[in-house]
């Protein structure tokens, strides 16, 4: 089986910061992770290349410093990473993204299943794995908690909803976008490390993946951050200290006028 999983450098949450001027997120000086949904997608292809053979290829968006998530991937079992990397790309909402991986994938090769994150920590969409489908003109399943069967023609999985899941039956190719609760991802190995750091990081610009200016980046994003603002703080606010208790006592003081 021929897998690609798209895995993303995001800023930690606790670095987060908005660039005033362009109303879009600031990542210098910011520690970057792998997306922690992404992670478990990685760690779902790799455990069924283990189960079924084939190849995963990761395969990430973003600035030259995201191809050491490549590396931590290659580190984790994928077998190769790609990296789609040019300055026309900056600004990228949902949709110019979706187009954009949709392009690269066209230009490496094709797969029988393509694995996402359910969404990034720094946006929180969870509308790139479905873009791409759309484009790619594929079935998809969005939550997916469990891979249950897995055939030449087909796969079976459990997509999480708010009241249990559903069992979806869809043939391949497809596209899945992953929850944390599928698995675990491991520890990259020492061997794994070692062969991260040896690995070539195949690098491919807008030109080399035959991307049309007016799709890439800011320009070619249908939806801008227009206006970037913390909100004024509102009404009167006091902090409680003490105990559980004497917190209580304060709280119940503080509405009985209001009863």
């Amino acid at each position: 089986m021929e897998i690609i999983v798209c895995v993303k450098q995001v800023p930690d949450t606790k670095d987060v910061r908005l660039d005033p001027k362009t109303n879009t997120m600031s990542r210098e000086g910011v520690e970057s992770i792998m997306n922690p949904f992404d992670r478990h997608a990685l760690e779902e292809a790799v455990r069924l290349k283990e189960k079924h053979g084939g190849s995963v290829r990761a395969l990430s968006m973003g600035p030259p410093q995201a191809a050491e998530v490549l590396r931590e991937a290659i580190a984790c079992g994928a077998d190769e990473g790609v990296l789609v990397s040019d300055r026309a790309f900056a600004g990228a909402d949902t949709w110019a993204t979706s187009y954009t991986l949709v392009k690269a994938i066209e230009t490496i090769g094709d797969a029988d299943l393509i694995l996402c994150g359910k969404q990034a920590i720094d946006g929180d969409t969870a509308q790139v794995g479905p873009g791409m489908a759309s484009r790619m003109g594929r079935p998809y399943v969005t939550c997916v908690q469990k891979t249950r069967e897995v055939e030449p023609d087909h796969i079976v999985v459990e997509r999480m909803m708010d009241d249990g899941y559903d069992v979806v039956r869809l043939p391949l190719p497809a596209l899945l976008t992953v929850v944390k609760d599928i698995n675990e991802p491991r520890i990259p190995s020492l061997k794994g490390k070692i062969r991260a750091k040896k690995a070539e990081i195949k690098t491919l610009c807008a030109a080399d993946i035959g991307a049309e200016e007016q799709y890439i980046g800011l320009a070619g994003s249908p939806t801008q951050v227009v206006k970037v603002f913390s909100p004024e703080p509102r009404g009167n606010r006091e902090i409680f200290s003490g105990s559980v208790d004497e917190q209580v006592e304060q709280l119940v003081a503080c509405l009985k006028p209001f009863i």
